[in-house]
């Protein structure tokens, strides 16, 4: 294998491990627009993941398991909006409860209905979502470096990657072209401002959170249904973090959202990589290396050492009406 066919497999794995963190970081954007910290994100994908796989194995059909998906995660979102907007607790432990409840839900769930250690069966090809190839994909495979790039990078990943990316350009069009989204990012920046011109700020908040819960569905579901075939216990791994590593990286705008995880993606791909493998003059390098950099990143960045991340003014205070 030459140095292109491994770069054009580099890229390849590289949209498919950025697809969850897309999702999860644009519902964390939303969120978090709105003013309402959101640190459930990695249990919500977690618990949209079992219940996709489960929907999925019961019935056969991906579409069944991706509603069950979205379904969980909505409710494990109204669940943190209850808590942290309704009773104005404190969001950050909320967030943290979810996670926790999520981890030991699935778990003991997963073993009780299916007596497997935790995880689902696994699936058959027609109750996952399956790689589309794109037209003229086998016709351009010859053709040098447009070719390969097209047949694998672009061309043959399943629909919700495509879908992963749509919702990019469209974040953006919600939170800048529209009266929603113009409400949602004031709500995030001076509540009392919104609440004086008569717009509730719960209800504001509370449809925050909710489409938070649908795009952490979808990423949930692309784990346990697109890129496996099953789900497994702890599937998540720290993804909802990374993807809030990637939120504060690119400064809660979608573009930059995009490529801030396509940039995370690119370095867990690269550690697959370079698993085994020596530097020359250095030898083996751990692949810990690779998976701290996002982090490693996102505290420069916080430091103030390349620019400034500054979070919406209202961000993680609950809001309290004067009388």
């Amino acid at each position: 294998m030459d140095y292109f066919d491994i770069l054009v497999s580099i890229l390849g794995s590289t949209v498919r491990l950025s697809i969850p963190l897309i999702f999860t970081a644009l519902a964390g954007l939303f969120s978090e627009r709105a003013g309402v910290f959101d640190i459930g994100l990695e249990g919500k994908m977690l618990a949209a993941a079992f219940a996709s796989a489960t929907a999925a194995y019961l019935t056969g059909s991906p579409w069944a398991g991706l509603a069950s998906g979205i379904g969980v995660s909505m409710a494990f979102s109204l669940v943190h909006g209850f808590a942290s907007i309704t009773n104005r607790g404190n969001q950050i432990v909320s967030g943290v409860a979810i996670n926790f409840a999520a981890a030991g839900l699935t778990a003991v769930l997963g073993q009780a209905w299916f007596r497997q250690g935790g995880r689902t069966p696994g699936l058959p090809a027609d109750a996952r979502f399956g790689p589309i190839h794109l037209p003229g994909a086998e016709l351009l495979h010859d053709v040098p470096v447009i070719g390969p790039i097209y047949m694998h990078v672009i061309s043959g990943n399943n629909l919700l990657t495509y879908l992963a990316f749509l919702a990019v350009p469209l974040s953006w069009w919600v939170l800048y072209r529209t009266r929603f989204g113009l409400r949602l990012r004031a709500v995030g920046e001076n509540p009392g401002a919104v609440d004086t011109a008569g717009i509730s700020v719960t209800w504001l908040r509370y449809r925050a959170v909710l489409v938070a819960g649908f795009l952490c569905g979808f990423s949930g579901t692309y784990l346990a249904i697109a890129q496996s075939a099953a789900f497994i216990n702890n599937m998540s791994a720290g993804k909802g973090y990374i993807a809030l590593a990637a939120l504060i990286f690119a400064k809660w705008r979608p573009v930059p959202v995009m490529l801030a995880c396509l940039l995370f993606g690119f370095l867990d791909a690269f550690a697959n990589f370079m698993q085994g493998k020596s530097v020359p003059g250095i030898g083996e390098v751990p692949v810990q290396i690779f998976q701290a950099l996002p982090y490693i990143l996102t505290c420069v960045l916080l430091a103030g050492l390349i620019g400034s991340a500054n979070p919406p003014k209202a961000g993680g205070v609950p809001y309290v009406k004067e009388r």
